[in-house]
């Protein structure tokens, strides 16, 4: 897949476009991208970075790094991604003046959005305008109760499952190992802590049953309140695992809420709580099989 920052950097061609923010690359989303595959031209998705509602002052907590996301457009089987920098530039940029000097100088003859789509300077651009304009508009109907916010909102109450049904595969939280405390290694469970992007949503407090590089792994999402903790950590032990995972980029998948993060009487009853974990992480089926 071809990632460009430029129309320029990309090669002239007849492209079918699915334009969206894609955070998350939810179903929704790959509804999209579907219908621009079934225009049979190069599929090609334009998109923004930053997410568009930072600039405009609404926060908004990401599903999915720039980097995570496109390796999700790159396995949905899209083959060009044009990242445009939305910045006060882009935001004031006239409608009119955005689909020519971006999608039709991008070969643009299909355009694939969601029927809400809007663009350009105070938003006046949509599908009926890319209409007028000559382009060939399929218009995405959105996925009953599929949504960024929705999925935002099951991830913060620690509903990993229903959230994996909309996103059409599990949820997930990824971030650089970094070095923690080690109490987890004293206790016969090593653990990789992970640095998280500041913008990126944690799913909310609690123990979870997912997977990581190809292993099982108990995931502790919360302030290890049996040590007195008070700053949130993610942290996942890999099951089967050995290696060194110091610096490196992983993505977790949480498959299944295990129970809330607890303060154990003694250290005996916090291993046999993290040794039941394990167990039924081993037990757990990633929704993919379900």
């Amino acid at each position: 897949m071809i990632v460009a920052r430029r129309p320029a950097e990309l090669e002239p061609a007849r492209r079918a476009v699915a334009i969206g923010t894609f955070d998350g690359v939810h179903r929704g989303h790959l509804r999209v991208i579907e219908a621009a595959m079934a225009a049979r031209l190069r599929t090609t998705v334009v998109t923004f970075d930053p997410h568009p509602r930072l600039l405009l002052g609404r926060p908004v907590e990401l599903l999915a790094s720039l980097e995570r996301r496109l390796e999700l457009l790159e396995a949905a089987g899209v083959e060009d991604v044009l990242v445009l920098q939305f910045d006060e530039a882009l935001l004031t940029q006239p409608a009119e003046l955005f689909a020519e000097s971006v999608l039709r100088a991008i070969g643009t003859e299909v355009v694939a959005a969601g029927e809400g789509f809007r663009f350009g300077h105070g938003r006046r651009g949509d599908l009926d305008l890319l209409a007028s304009l000559g382009f060939d508009v399929r218009r995405v109907p959105l996925a009953d109760n599929v949504s960024s916010s929705h999925i935002r909102a099951l991830l913060h109450a620690g509903d990993v499952e229903h959230a994996a049904t909309l996103l059409g595969r599990p949820a997930e939280v990824e971030g650089t190992v970094i070095t923690g405390d080690q109490r987890g290694e004293g206790l016969g469970f090593p653990t990789a802590n992970l640095a998280v992007l500041p913008q990126l949503l944690v799913p909310g407090l609690g123990i979870y049953a997912g997977a990581a590089l190809g292993h099982r792994a108990a995931i502790s999402i919360g302030t290890n309140p049996h040590f007195g903790g008070t700053e949130r950590r993610v942290e996942a032990f890999l099951l089967d695992f050995t290696g060194d995972l110091y610096g490196r980029r992983i993505v977790v998948e949480l498959w299944e809420r295990l129970r809330d993060e607890a303060a154990f009487d003694s250290e005996a009853e916090l291993v046999a709580a993290i040794e039941n974990d394990v167990a039924r992480t081993r037990a757990a089926v990633s929704p993919r099989l379900r």
